[in-house]
């Protein structure tokens, strides 16, 4: 049996709209197993009531992509999932099953593939490559695309950089979040993302969390979303003020994903849940380490 961690992500942190990813200490677990025949699977945590479990299952398409690639052809497969990861939350679920799926299944196929041809492939699948990047690689990764296809540039966060993610319990769909999106936007808010984007890279890399309130806004996305996520305009601008803290839609959203110093953590906490409670809004918080390793394999 083989079993594979991969984390949860954050993607775009407010400009780095389908560029930048970031991986998070939150981890589902996938075991995959050959044996006699047919497939199974059992799903355990988020999503055990509602993902299928047969062959659309998100973690057995990408595994079944992968062995037909490489022609390898296993004569039955056990599937195991425990999920910690929210779907539909903007924390790259469906990165994480797809990257789960394509490493345990390489692994089983005697890992033919590097890691870098499995971004590839699970960029194919997902469509765009910032979580799938972020949850491959671990810490913080820069996605380009070249006449070859995307690839990524995997970075070390400082480790003065924390995550405190604030977890709704309502979902959106990405496909809903995506298509809200202009085909164009303006030279000035091109330039403005440019800069910002730049600057949330030094900024995390650096530790410089004083960085972090005007390094996380955006102007080719999140506006466009706002009216999918009520009062979010608000909330996103007051806490950035109150906090001086990076705050940002976490991926399409509906998490809201704020960066900060470890120092910042316990107060951030708390002011956080005082502003959430007076304006009685639902959301979970739950501060993260940022996983600097990315998936991981263990053989049993």
């Amino acid at each position: 049996m083989v079993e594979v961690n991969v984390p949860a992500t954050t993607a775009n942190l407010g400009p780095g709209f389908d560029v930048l990813g970031l991986a998070l200490g939150l981890h589902n677990t996938i075991r995959m197993e050959e044996w006699g025949s047919g497939l199974s699977i059992r799903i355990y945590g988020e999503g055990s009531l509602d993902l299928p479990t047969d062959e659309e299952n998100a973690v057995s398409k990408a595994a079944m992509r992968l062995f037909e690639e490489v022609d390898y052809r296993p004569h039955g497969l056990y599937i195991e999932t425990v999920n910690k990861i929210p779907l539909g939350r903007g924390l790259g679920s469906s990165a994480s099953a797809i990257v789960g799926g394509l490493v345990a299944a390489n692994e089983l196929a005697g890992a033919p593939l590097s890691h870098q041809e499995i971004f590839k492939m699970a960029t194919q699948i997902e469509g765009h490559p910032d979580n799938v990047a972020a949850a491959l690689f671990g810490g913080l990764t820069i996605c380009y695309q070249t006449e070859d296809g995307w690839r990524s540039l995997p970075l070390r966060p400082a480790d003065s950089i924390k995550a405190i993610v604030l977890i709704p319990d309502e979902q959106l769909p990405t496909s809903e979040s995506r298509a809200v999106l202009p085909i164009e936007v303006t030279h000035a808010d091109a330039v403005f993302n440019i800069s910002r984007a730049a600057l949330l890279v030094g900024a995390v890399l650096n530790g410089r969390s004083d960085m972090l309130p005007e390094a996380t806004r955006d102007r080719l996305h999140q506006p466009y979303r706002e009216p999918l996520i009520p009062g979010l305009d608000h909330f996103t601008a007051n806490v950035r003020e109150m906090l001086e803290i990076g705050v940002a839609l976490s991926g399409a959203g509906p998490s809201i994903i704020c960066l900060i110093s470890a120092s910042q953590e316990k107060e951030a906490c708390r002011k956080l849940k005082g502003f959430i409670d007076e304006r009685q809004l639902n959301y979970r918080i739950q501060p993260m380490e940022i996983d600097q390793c990315g998936v991981r394999v263990i053989r049993s």
